[in-house]
């Protein structure tokens, strides 16, 4: 496939940006071929704030509550990401719904991660609703964003096995190992341009169809 340009990431954070570290390291490490042009969270305290800082990431604070609308916040974030000529945005632990003024603005081009297999278990808490309804695997998804509470085509899912002696803590945790993992490799899938949307369900060019299903649970590295 022949080369294509960096991708240009806006992200959106509103807590300790874990996934959004994992997004950095990867620039960093070659893996991914990206640019972060701007950090957004809605909460001025959040950690990955100091994470973007430490990496000289451009960031800003737009505070939902500021705005009387769900479609007057998103149109700020849309001003903001559109001013740093953002290609894709990066949902990377941001508890705000989107509305459509930002899912028309960036139609298809929103992802996020979500820690349970959906459409199972969608919402908050998710570990501990698929903890305590008694699941054998559980684990987590990379989408793109559609209306409703985490809803969407999805790119990429990874499995984790539900052990005996867990509580939700150690299956929070064997979760998040997988979220940094897959969240980086459905971004450069999208920046390698190999994934196709067909209605509700994303192809991934340049596999087999065995590979892009074994793809979907364990995603290869390189």
């Amino acid at each position: 496939m022949a080369d294509r340009p960096p991708l240009r990431l806006g992200v959106l954070i509103s807590g300790t940006g874990t996934n959004l570290q994992a997004i950095i390291d990867a620039i960093e490490s070659g893996y991914l071929a990206a640019e972060i042009r701007i950090v957004i969270s809605n909460r001025p305290d959040a950690y990955g704030l100091e994470r973007a800082k430490r990496h000289r990431i451009p960031s800003l604070v737009i505070r939902n509550r500021d705005f009387s609308t769900r479609e007057a916040f998103d149109t700020s974030l849309v001003a903001a990401l559109r001013g740093q000529g953002v290609e894709l945005v990066a949902c990377a632990g941001f508890d705000r719904l989107l509305s459509n003024v930002m899912l028309d603005a960036f139609a298809q081009r929103v992802m996020n991660i979500h820690p349970a297999l959906l459409p199972s278990f969608p919402g908050l808490h998710a570990q501990k609703a698929a903890f305590d309804h008694g699941v054998r695997f559980a684990g987590c998804t990379v989408f793109l964003v559609a209306p409703g509470v985490d809803d969407g085509p999805i790119v990429v899912q990874a499995v984790v096995p539900v052990l005996p002696d867990d509580d939700e803590e150690r299956l929070t945790q064997r979760i998040l190992a997988q979220e940094h993992r897959i969240y980086p490799y459905a971004l450069r899938l999208y920046q390698e341009g190999r994934l196709e949307v067909q209605g509700r369900k994303v192809r991934v060019h340049g596999a087999s169809e065995i590979d892009t299903a074994l793809a979907l649970v364990n995603p290869p590295l390189p």
